[in-house]
């Protein structure tokens, strides 16, 4: 990273270890939305994550996709379940994606202050290969299932290959119900449209649009990934120095300080991942569709691996509910499905 990129991080993360600590992230847990929403004001009003990537004309910074998801990277960190990612990062690129610039100049100020959630709805119930709602008609049915942040939005953002649609949520035929989930600390909803009037968004060729949405999603998720393998990391060290047994710290075993190496040789590969992938998005570079498979699979991987080895060396405490370890376990086998995985080989190009 730039020094700009670490002194906005540093400012980000400051920010969130006094107001986003273990126990604000389980109290807010607990509420129906699923996060506090004065911290994600207090994102808004005094950092402007929400406004990062949405250009000027639409009242945000302009500046770029590598910004948004340093935050979402810090906020991985902590496993705050603001509305970053489904909303300031994938419905406010799925609406610039549509091409439609009146919903643009509409609805993006209003993402941009944080005043305004956007959700995505995508997945079928089998995943994200296949979108749960079609259009027909100019309404929209069916059930989008694991829709983040959809309890609380202001708007849904419908996407499958035939468009991209707006919907009012308080609507006739919309329900919405909280999903059961692994992961208490990221809330997931499921969302029925019984012939449903929407708002076509633009009039391109959507196919296109929900690729690069795709390789957005997983670009987001990888950087995530790599804020939670690095706090778990972090655990684990300061962990191994405090605790002692047969009189000296199990830090200072041998055996103890290759696991963690190993930790750490996983991390910055998976960092170096994130990174390509997160420019290459932002560059919308040549490589784009290689980069983020490779982070989608190895950030996945690195983030599973470490945070095993996170609860092995804490020992017994890391399975009882009053560790944070365990949540970051949930968080890794959540975001390893998240927005679907490479099950196929990547295409091959002449």
């Amino acid at each position: 990273m730039s020094t700009e990129h670490q002194e906005f991080a540093a400012s980000v993360r400051g920010l969130l270890t006094k107001h986003a600590g273990p126990a604000a992230v389980r109290a807010a847990a607990q509420t129906d939305l699923g996060y506090d929403p004065a911290l994600w004001r207090l994102l808004c009003e005094q950092i402007g994550v929400a406004a990062l990537a949405v250009p000027e004309e639409y009242g945000g910074f302009g500046a770029s996709l590598v910004e948004s998801l340093l935050v979402v990277g810090e906020l991985g960190r902590t496993l705050a379940g603001v509305p970053m990612l489904g909303s300031a990062v994938l419905g406010a690129q799925a609406v610039l994606l549509s091409g439609d610039t009146q919903a643009c100049a509409r609805l993006l100020p209003e993402v941009a202050v944080g005043s305004r959630t956007l959700a995505v709805c995508w997945a079928g119930e089998s995943g994200w290969d296949r979108p749960g709602v079609a259009e027909s008609g100019g309404t929209l049915t069916g059930t989008a299932h694991y829709v983040l942040d959809g309890i609380g939005a202001h708007t849904l953002i419908v996407v499958n290959p035939d468009g991209f649609f707006e919907v009012d949520p308080t609507a006739a035929g919309v329900t919405r119900t909280a999903a059961p989930t692994m992961d208490p600390t990221r809330k997931l909803t499921t969302i029925a449209f019984e012939s449903v009037a929407a708002r076509r968004l633009g009039t391109a060729d959507a196919a296109p649009a929900l690729a690069r949405l795709r390789e957005i999603a997983w670009a987001a998720v990888a950087a995530e990934q790599v804020g939670a393998a690095e706090r778990c990391l972090e655990m684990t060290v300061e962990y191994s120095k405090s605790r002692v047994q047969f009189g000296r710290a199990i830090g200072s075993f041998q055996a103890l300080k290759h696991r963690m190496a190993d930790m750490y040789v996983l991390l910055e590969s998976a960092k170096s991942a994130s990174a390509a992938a997160a420019l290459a998005v932002a560059e919308q570079s040549p490589t784009v569709a290689e980069d983020v498979w490779a982070a989608r699979v190895h950030c996945s991987e690195a983030f599973t691996a470490i945070v095993a080895e996170t609860v092995q060396l804490h020992g017994g405490i890391a399975i009882t509910w009053e560790h944070d370890a365990h949540l970051y376990f949930k968080r890794a086998h959540g975001t390893a499905q998240l927005f679907g995985t490479p099950r196929r080989p990547l295409p091959q190009t002449a």
